[in-house]
Formats: C-alpha cells, sequence, structure tokens
C-alpha cells in the first residue's frame, strides 16, 4: 500500500514520523511531508496541489492535523468510492485517528484500525455498517479481490441489513465459512425472492434481483492463439468478441495464456498490460499432458506441435477448471475460456 502523510507542525511530524515508521515495517511505501515555516523541509506547493497530486498516485492520505484542512483539501478531487484512495485524519498529538473518505473499498477503516493501534490512539469510524457489525459487501468483494458493480444496490443492501431486512445471495461459487447475518441463499428461481440482493457470479446475466448487487471475481482464464506478428487491434478484438459472446464480464478475467513459443508475441504483452492482467505461457509437452477433450487442429500441430493451444492453455491456466467456451477463430486469431475452481471466504 502506498501512503502519503503530510502533517503542518513539528508536534505533527513527530507523530507522523512514528506512523511513518511503523507502517513501513509492515511493507507499506509511506511518504512523509511537512507544510510550515516552523519545518526544516516545508513542501513548495500549498496542500491543495499536494493533495490533487496524492490522490492520483497514492493508496492513501493522511494528514495529521486539523479536519478542516484535511476536508479543504480534498474537496475538489472526490469522485467515488470506486477510485477515491483511503483518507485519515489524525490529531497532531496523536490521540484521536479518523476514517474520514473512502472506508471500505479504500481501506480507510481498516488502516484507521491499524494506525491507533500504533500511536495508542482512539479510532473514529463512522460507517454504519462497521458500528452495528453489518455485512459490508463492498469489503466483501474487497477482502475476495472481486470487482463490484452498481454501487446504488451496494447502498440498498447496506439499508436492508440496518432495518433488519432479509437480503438475497445467490453465487455460482461455493464458499468457506458461514453466510452472515442477513443473507438468505437463493438460487434466482424462486417466486418470492427478496427485492435487494448481492449476485456472485462471471456472468453479467446474473442479476436475479430487483435490486442486484454483482460481484465479479477474477476467474477466468484467456486462452489464446495467433499468427505470427498479428497486430494488437485485432487480438484484443477477438478477445472482447469472445467474452461478449460468453457473456463475460470483462472484469473477471484474470489471465491471458498461450503456449511458450508466443511469449514474446508483442500483441499478447500489449493486450495483458493493457487489461492488468498476468501473462501465462506453457510449453508444448505442457499442453499435451493436460486431460479432457479438444478441438483439433493440424495446422495448429504443424506450427507448434500441439493439437490445440488455446482450449489447452486456458484450461491449464484454469489449473484444471471448467472449459466454458470452446475454440473461436477470428481473423487469424483464437480464442477460449476456461473457469476456475474459485472459492468465496467468509470471515
Amino acid at each position: 500500500m502506498k501512503i502519503a502523510i503530510i502533517c503542518f507542525s513539528l508536534t505533527g511530524w513527530e507523530t507522523g514520523s512514528r506512523l511513518k515508521a511503523e507502517l513501513e515495517s509492515l511493507d507499506n511505501i509511506v511518504t512523509l511531508e511537512g507544510k510550515s515555516r516552523y519545518l526544516p523541509k516545508s513542501i513548495e506547493e500549498n496542500t491543495g496541489q499536494w493533495t490533487e497530486e496524492r490522490f492520483s498516485d497514492s493508496d492513501a492520505v493522511v494528514f495529521v492535523g486539523a479536519c478542516g484542512i484535511a476536508v479543504r483539501s480534498i474537496a475538489p478531487y472526490v469522485q467515488k468510492k470506486t477510485k477515491d484512495p483511503a483518507v485519515l485524519v489524525i490529531d497532531e498529538c496523536g490521540k484521536f485517528v479518523i476514517s474520514l473518505l473512502s472506508g471500505h473499498l479504500g481501506g480507510a477503516n481498516e488502516l484507521t484500525l491499524k494506525a491507533s493501534e500504533i500511536l495508542g490512539a482512539n479510532p473514529v469510524i463512522t460507517t454504519a455498517t462497521d458500528l452495528h457489525n453489518r455485512f459490508a459487501v463492498d469489503v466483501f468483494a474487497k477482502k475476495n479481490g472481486c470487482k463490484i458493480f452498481n454501487m446504488k444496490a451496494a447502498k440498498e443492501v447496506s439499508a436492508a441489513l440496518l432495518s433488519g431486512e432479509k437480503v438475497g445471495f445467490f453465487s455460482d461459487f461455493s464458499w468457506e465459512g458461514e453466510l452472515p447475518k442477513g443473507l438468505v441463499l437463493c438460487e434466482g428461481t424462486e417466486e418470492n425472492l427478496p427485492e435487494t440482493g448481492v449476485s456472485v457470479s462471471v456472468y453479467k446475466e446474473r442479476k436475479p434481483f430487483k435490486e442486484t448487487v454483482s460481484i465479479v471475481p477474477p476467474a477466468v482464464v484467456l486462452g489464446m492463439g495467433c499468427r505470427k506478428g498479428k497486430d494488437t487491434k485485432s487480438v484484443e478484438q477477438a478477445a472482447e468478441k469472445s467474452l461478449k459472446e460468453a457473456g463475460i464480464y470483462k472484469e473477471a478475467v484474470a489471465c491471458l495464456t498461450t503456449i511458450d513459443i508466443k511469449k514474446e508475441e508483442e500483441a499478447f504483452l500489449a493486450v495483458s498490460k493493457e487489461w492488468g492482467i498476468s501473462f501465462l505461457t506453457y510449453t508444448g509437452e505442457e499442453l499435451l499432458c493436460v486431460p479432457g477433450e479438444f478441438t483439433p487442429s493440424s495446422f495448429v500441430r504443424s506450427v507448434t506441435g500441439v493439437d490445440n493451444v488455446c482450449e489447452r492453455s486456458a484450461v491449464l491456466g484454469a489449473e484444471g477448471g471448467a472449459l466454458i467456451q470452446k475454440k473461436a477463430g477470428d481473423n487469424g486469431v483464437t480464442t477460449a475460456l476456461a473457469l476456475k475452481d474459485w472459492r468465496i471466504h467468509f470471515e
């Protein structure tokens, strides 16, 4: 986690220094800066300019000073829950740590508790689900490494749980732990489904509730093959077409896989970088050992020594998961999709 701390007095500098040292020992990247003529190295830009830069390059921003300074500084740059970094405010004496912005998705609440532990301070957390110890769907998504869609419905989930109403829970995946209090397991076909619910799936159509929060796990593997030197645009279009035809979220793709003779293929490298996913390659021997029935191609075998690259590499990348879309060819590019045996974790 990249954390930026700013303070405005010598006392605040001492508090910030204590916090920085301990957070760095936990493998965080932490910077500490000051804005005061009484500090030996005061930043030249104003606090608003400093905040603008930190909102774009940091995971968390910590103000050691008055709440008013923090509020005025962050106001022009606040966007939405899914984008804002965590923002904390700590009084200069280190008595209180306040979770000010992005408590759940940004991790401000969790960082507040850790900073309070380090400083021996009182944590101040105001999110209702935390105060009442209720299931928070955005925290659940983050801790499981998932993307979340329909934040409006997420608010409805919290409101329903806080009001004592039941919230539906549908999942294409099994889980470890117990279903949190207030959630009701649903198959998606019941006559009297709760109006509000959570759906864990890679498929866009899995929205069984009137107000559905979609939780999308990184559980899909995109297996690919292509002619040598194929352009990036064609490769990306083929990948997007494959996902569209299967009705799968792009955000569900965990990695792109292929044979090792394609490990330097520029189009594959470019797509994996653009999509923010890993790029995995396997030897021909590894692919031939993958069990299952795959769509054979004599041409592919003559070039690679393997009868099928996209399907076999997808299944191998999914660690033996199920092939959910067989080989499709489009303009010199082949694609296939496999689904990992992914699991939900409830604490």
